[in-house]
């Protein structure tokens, strides 16, 4: 028996398809169990994130009804806060949100400031997120001490030199 070549570009032809539907048939239910393990997978994540925030907000809503009502004493604290205060802002390195901090921790005065012990500084260093002996190395102290005696030119010209050099 002999093959033309018209036979055997047929059966090559054949054994093509044969094998791409073996292919195709055979892994058309791991890839779709794969599939669907992936899907529950992402559907558990949610939920379990679907969760978190819902027990975030819950916590919220705790912490809001604890905080109780804002009262007269409180526009009278705010008044002070920007009136009746040192402007904390002028010591070098310390910002408007860390003035805000400062006052919340109740110094509002540089002579406060001036006379820190070296607990309040690690405390005061530990609730503004800083690294421990930074008002120790930025000399808050003693700016402090300078700009509560008035001495402004010369705060000025000892830090305001340091903070370009920085």
């Amino acid at each position: 028996m002999s093959f033309t070549i018209n036979d055997i570009a047929l059966l090559a032809i054949t054994l093509m398809i044969g094998l791409l539907m073996g292919l195709i048939l055979s892994g058309r239910g791991k890839y779709k169990r794969a599939w669907r393990d992936e899907r529950h997978a992402h559907d558990r994540t949610r939920k379990d994130g679907d969760v978190q925030i819902a027990a975030a907000k819950a916590r919220i809503e705790q912490l809001e009804q604890q905080r109780g009502p804002i009262g007269a004493g409180t526009a009278t604290t705010a008044a002070t806060a920007t009136h009746g205060h040192d402007d904390l802002t002028r010591i070098r390195t310390v910002s408007a949100q860390d003035e805000m901090a400062l006052n919340e921790a109740g110094y509002h005065r540089y002579a406060q400031i001036a006379a820190l012990s070296q607990e309040e500084q690690a405390t005061l260093e530990a609730r503004l997120g800083r690294k421990p002996g930074l008002i120790a190395r930025d000399e808050w102290r003693e700016q402090a001490q300078l700009l509560q005696a008035g001495k402004f030119d010369e705060h000025s010209q000892r830090y305001d030199r340091l903070k370009t050099d920085i």
